[in-house]
C-alpha cells in the first residue's frame, strides 16, 4: 500500500515539480499550479481530475474516490492510500494531475506523460 513518502518521492520525480507548505499540509506544484495535496493525516491525497470525470470515478470507486466539501465546487478528487492498488496506480493518478497543471511547455517535453498507455 503506497504511503506518504510514496507520495511525496513519485510527485518530487515529475518535471518540475516543488514541495511547498500551504494550509498546513504539503502541496506539490508544476510552475507555480498545485496538482497535489497531502491533507490532514496524509492517509489521502488530493489530486486535479476534470468534474465530468471526478462524478463518475466516485461513483465507480466510492471506496476509493470522494469530494471533501469544501472541493465541491473545485476541479478535485480525494484518494485514500490504503485503496489504491500499487505505487503504479499512484503514480499513473500523480502524473495525471500533473498534466493538468503543467504548462505546454513542459507537455511538449514530456509528451506522453500522464496520458493512458495505449495498447
Amino acid at each position: 500500500m503506497p504511503d506518504a513518502e510514496d507520495v511525496r518521492r513519485i510527485a518530487l520525480s515529475l518535471p518540475d515539480t516543488v514541495e511547498k507548505t500551504a494550509w498546513s499540509m504539503p502541496t506539490f506544484r508544476v510552475a507555480g499550479k498545485m496538482f497535489a495535496t497531502l491533507p490532514e493525516d496524509e492517509t489521502s491525497l488530493a489530486v486535479r481530475c476534470p468534474k465530468t470525470e471526478r462524478d463518475e470515478l466516485v461513483l465507480a470507486e466510492p471506496d476509493k474516490f470522494w469530494i471533501a466539501g469544501h472541493e465541491a465546487s473545485f476541479a478535485w478528487v480525494r484518494a485514500r492510500l490504503a485503496a489504491l492498488e500499487d505505487e503504479a496506480e499512484l503514480r499513473d493518478i500523480l502524473a495525471d494531475s500533473w498534466r493538468q497543471a503543467a504548462p505546454p511547455r513542459l507537455i511538449e517535453a514530456h509528451p506522453t506523460l500522464g496520458l493512458p498507455a495505449s495498447g
